[in-house]
């Protein structure tokens, strides 16, 4: 389903709690939301939909993925990006890194980890801040 945008920034600002099986649903609405937005969105999270719970959704070169509870356990190549969000308006700087490895559930809860690069790793990180009640 497709869900409204979340523009709340006191409600964006709060951390997610954990995903749970029963979350799967939202899941499923992230990446319909996602697909719906894709001319100007990239990447999402379970709060911009308005559901805290750590559920992250995006373009991993071209095809869109779903992470569950995803947490950033490796990550080297600092550098300054300038990004936008759905939920806020204008861009703002942000403090990212060129490759990080995630460990994440994927739709069965299987714990999995994965490297990421460039511009894919930039949209993840953008999307666990917001799991962790960080704005850009």
């Amino acid at each position: 389903m497709i869900r409204e945008i979340m523009r709340d920034e006191a409600f964006l600002s709060q951390p997610s709690e954990a995903a749970v099986p029963e979350d799967l649903p939202t899941a499923q609405d992230l990446l319909d939301t996602l697909a719906a937005h894709q001319a100007g969105c990239v990447g999402m999270a379970a709060n911009m939909i308005g559901v805290k719970k750590r559920i992250i959704a995006f373009d991993n070169d071209g095809r869109y993925m779903a992470m569950l509870n995803p947490e950033i356990i490796k990550k080297s190549g600092y550098y300054e990006a300038e990004e936008g969000c759905l939920s806020l308006s204008g861009t703002r700087k942000a403090k990212r890194w060129k490759s990080i490895k995630v460990q994440y559930q994927n739709e069965k809860f299987q714990v999995r980890f994965k490297t990421f690069t460039g511009w894919t790793a930039q949209i993840i990180q953008h999307e666990i801040d917001h799991c962790n009640g960080i704005l850009i």
